[in-house]
This record gives C-alpha cells, sequence and structure tokens, in this order.
C-alpha cells in the first residue's frame, strides 16, 4: 500500500502542471482517453488481467482525481470524528474501491474499437464545481458518463462520476451509513477492506 500511494503522489506532482490550467473537459478527456490508450498498450491488460488495468488506472487517471474530497463527502459527518489514522485509513481503502470499480468499468472496453465526446462545461468562468458530460461510442452503443470536478489551486480535478445514472458518491454514502450505524469508523474501514480484499481474490 505504501508503494501504491507513493506512486500516486509522485503521479500526482509530476503531472499536475501539464493540467493545472486546463478546462475541464480537457481535464476529462485526458485521464480518460489516456488510460484507455495506455491499457490498450499494454499487451496484458488488453488481454484482460485487471491488476494490470487496475496499475494503469492508478497511474493514468488517479492523477486527475480528488479522492480524499470524495472519501470526505461519502464519509459525511463521522469524518470529522475520525482520528488522522482512521482518515488515512478511510481514504486507502475507499480509494482502492473506487480504482477497482472504475478498473473494472474500463475493462469492458479494452477489445472494442472506442470513441469518446466531452462536452464543454457550461457553468460560468468563475465557477469552481462543474460536470462534464461525455459519451462512449464502442460496440455495445452509446454510453453515457457524467465527471464532477472541483477547481483546485493545482487545476481541475475529478471527484465524483455518474455510471449508469447513479453518482457514485450517492451511492457509497447509503452504504457507509449503514455501515457507521452498526460499527463506526472502525466498522466501515473493516467493511471497507474486507471488501477489497474479495475483489483481490
Amino acid at each position: 500500500m505504501k508503494r501504491y500511494l507513493s506512486a500516486f503522489f509522485a503521479a500526482a506532482v509530476v503531472s499536475s502542471a501539464a493540467f493545472a490550467q486546463a478546462a475541464p473537459d480537457a481535464v476529462v478527456k485526458s485521464a480518460v482517453e489516456g488510460t484507455v490508450a495506455a491499457m490498450k498498450a499494454d499487451p496484458q491488460a488488453r488481454g484482460g488481467d485487471m491488476s494490470k488495468i487496475t496499475q494503469v488506472v492508478e497511474t493514468r487517471f488517479v492523477p486527475y482525481t480528488d479522492f480524499q474530497r470524495t472519501t470526505r463527502i461519502a464519509v459525511g459527518k463521522a469524518w470529522a470524528t475520525a482520528t488522522p489514522e482512521q482518515q488515512k485509513q478511510l481514504y486507502e481503502q475507499f480509494t482502492k474501491l473506487l480504482v477497482g470499480t472504475y478498473a473494472a468499468s474500463l475493462s469492458q472496453l479494452r477489445d472494442q474499437d472506442v470513441k469518446f465526446r466531452f462536452l464543454p462545461s457550461t457553468s460560468a468562468e468563475e465557477a469552481r464545481d462543474t460536470v462534464v458530460q461525455s459519451h462512449v461510442i464502442s460496440n455495445g452503443g452509446d454510453d453515457s458518463i457524467d465527471y464532477r470536478l472541483e477547481k483546485t489551486a493545482a487545476g481541475w480535478r475529478i471527484y465524483d462520476i455518474n455510471m449508469m445514472g447513479a453518482w457514485l458518491i450517492q451511492v457509497y454514502q447509503t452504504q457507509f451509513a449503514e455501515q457507521l450505524a452498526k460499527g463506526g469508523v472502525d466498522g466501515l474501514i473493516k467493511f471497507l477492506t474486507a471488501h477489497n480484499a474479495r475483489s483481490a481474490g
């Protein structure tokens, strides 16, 4: 996990300058197209190796995200009462879950001829939060995926994704609330850790 986090932060530092001033749709385009191109260029990932696809997502997509914000919103009020160590564990485990979810979705495109269309944001120029709509056109049809971004000091960052008509944060808020009610913050950490262990197996 330490190696993964080191790679994540290194990638974020190296990549941030390149898209610091980019428009929201350009950030999403770079994140998505760059990740898909990297997956298709890797023989193992293209062959369906999920560990390789996950690695591609970690190195090519995660630097364009703010999963710390994603975690904070999904956990809700309990985030403020969690200790720094608990917050760290929640962030690590939830990031792992989000990466796995995106990698699983991405794997379905590995052997398809895919085209993307990204619509410019319609938010006001001074807005600090916006949604970029995209279309994934493949053999399976035309699928709509929306990305919610926040403007940070380092540029626009993706922190929520709408896949199949549901925003990920809303989906996880409900699940997390149930776990928090049953076992508190430690219970949620155990839930996420067990889920990730099952997915890895």
